[in-house]
């Protein structure tokens, strides 16, 4: 018997990659088998998208995984004060704004003493938080995640503490870290928020009311998400921009310029050039000084009910123990990973908002699952030309790859396809035809180095541009693609087709 069992445990098990145990071929039982010296394979410090999507991969690769979170629910920035909420707002303040103004009464819908409450519309905004955070507590029980409430500190190379909230700790030792903390708010000097009149981008996701005026410090991807949803509820939104242009870093010069249009034609105000020197409160009025950024001498002041500042995020990377670890940050405050994410400690990861690139959500989550994959002897690589940004104002606007101020910048030869929604036949039908399609090809080989859209679905519509481009297509391949019809994602191939042959069917 004892034979017969040595035979079959030869024949039916192998080494594994994972935690250097031995585990069937065949896996039947999906069976795990972890460390006996250790409480964990991996500890995740941080549930936003970044930090619950690495734990549920490690687990799924058969980690025994625990996820430290800090706040009441889980995911982080993104899920309960960023871009879900936001997308909420976004989503049903333009369905407002359609009712209001003579958008319906043009389609033939007449609907008259159309009114906001603000209540129910911050109700339905806290139902979809409530669904998704709840969303993965349960996909944390299905994995066999085990999550731990409380603020995580790396206490040793193998080791996290996780200070509880009523007081109290829980030591986790633990084969690898992961540091998928996030961002918070950049604060504006000499300007204190309060979260009420003086807010963030988290205090202008729950205001009571609208506002009869708004200030927005800054002209960048939230400012103008945020800023707009209140425009379309009645408030006079101006903002204020430091640079030249609205978008934020990455936009292609041309798009800011024909968005900036879009957006005043809705009613926004947009002071350019020009900064922020302070902000007081004076009888229920907040006063915003600002100055010609070229003339200071040319000064000005704002009043408004509600201030909101948004100037950007940085890193979330205070009080991890990182010094005592030696992982020094940068002059931003990030920290500094290799290219299979490991800090200067070995075993000790970084991920998302808190290291180099762009702050965005499914950045992070790519990061997590590639740098878990790493961690277990996989392949690490991503393409951060390939990653997209959007701004979900009304129109949308979506790009990746380089703009033409880049490529101008390198001095590579390039080619422009341009096709405008006007004549794209979904786009007129829907009377949402504002905007266009723009492709940057190289001028020798055609393969598409940057692809640009303002317009209706432009969120969705990037995502066959990220996909053309992550696999090397030439505006000949994807203008040589049949696409359904009527649809707006035709305007994305006549683009491509004005990149490859200098012209286009439709226009």
């Amino acid at each position: 018997m004892q034979h017969t069992l040595s035979k079959f445990f030869a024949t039916n098990l192998r080494p594994s990659n994972v935690n250097g145990c031995r585990t069937r071929i065949f896996d039947v039982l999906q069976q795990r088998c972890y460390s006996a010296t250790q409480d964990a394979d991996i500890v995740v410090i941080g549930s936003g998208p970044g930090g619950y999507v690495a734990a549920i991969k490690a687990a799924q690769m058969g980690m025994k995984t625990v996820c430290v979170e800090k706040d009441p629910t889980f995911g982080g920035t993104c899920l309960n004060v960023g871009c879900i909420p936001s997308k909420a707002l976004l989503n049903n303040s333009h369905y407002y704004h359609m009712a209001h103004s003579d958008d319906f009464k043009s389609r033939g819908i007449i609907v008259s003493d159309v009114k906001m409450d603000v209540g129910k519309f911050m109700e339905a905004k806290a139902n979809a938080v409530k669904a998704l955070t709840g969303g993965i507590a349960m996909l944390f029980t299905k994995n066999k995640v085990k999550p731990i409430k409380g603020h995580g500190k790396i206490t040793g190379k193998n080791q996290v503490t996780v200070l509880k909230e009523g007081g109290g700790q829980e030591v986790v030792n633990t084969k690898n870290i992961l540091i998928a903390t996030g961002s918070e708010v950049t604060p504006f000097p000499g300007i204190q928020i309060d979260e009420e009149t003086i807010v963030s981008s988290t205090g202008a996701l729950s205001l009571k009311q609208v506002p009869k005026r708004m200030v927005v410090i800054g002209a960048g991807v939230i400012g103008l998400e945020l800023g707009s949803v209140w425009s379309r509820l009645g408030s006079q939104v101006t903002a204020v921009e430091f640079i030249g242009s609205i978008g934020g870093v990455g936009i292609d010069g041309e798009v800011s310029k024909t968005f900036q249009k879009v957006l005043a034609k809705q009613g926004l105000q947009f002071k350019l050039n020009t900064k922020v020197t302070g902000a007081e409160k004076s009888g229920g009025v907040i006063k915003v000084n600002v100055e010609d950024a070229k003339s200071p001498d040319k000064k000005e002041v704002l009043e408004c009910e509600v201030l909101l500042v948004s100037i950007g995020r940085r890193p979330y990377t205070q009080n991890l123990g990182l010094e005592e670890m030696g992982i020094e940050r940068d002059n931003r405050g990030r920290i500094p990973v290799n290219s299979h994410f490991q800090t200067v400690v070995p075993g000790i990861y970084a991920i998302g908002d808190c290291i180099h690139g762009p702050m965005l959500a499914h950045k992070a989550e790519d990061e997590g699952i590639i740098c878990v994959e790493g961690i277990n002897g996989g392949h690490v690589h991503i393409d951060y030309n390939c990653v997209p940004s959007v701004i979900y104002t009304h129109p949308e606007v979506g790009w990746v790859g380089k703009s033409e101020e880049d490529l101008k910048k390198e001095g590579v030869a390039y080619k422009v396809g341009k096709f405008p929604f006007l004549a794209n036949s979904r786009a007129k039908t829907n009377n949402d035809s504002e905007g266009f399609c723009k492709v940057l090809s190289d001028k020798t080989t055609d393969r598409i180095l940057g692809t640009h859209i303002i317009g209706p679905s432009a969120g969705e519509l990037i995502n066959e541009a990220v996909l053309a481009q992550e696999y090397g297509a030439s505006a000949e391949d994807v203008a040589r693609v049949c696409h359904a019809h009527p649809t707006c994602a035709e305007a994305l191939r006549e683009a491509n087709m004005m990149a490859y042959l200098g012209k286009t069917i439709n226009f």
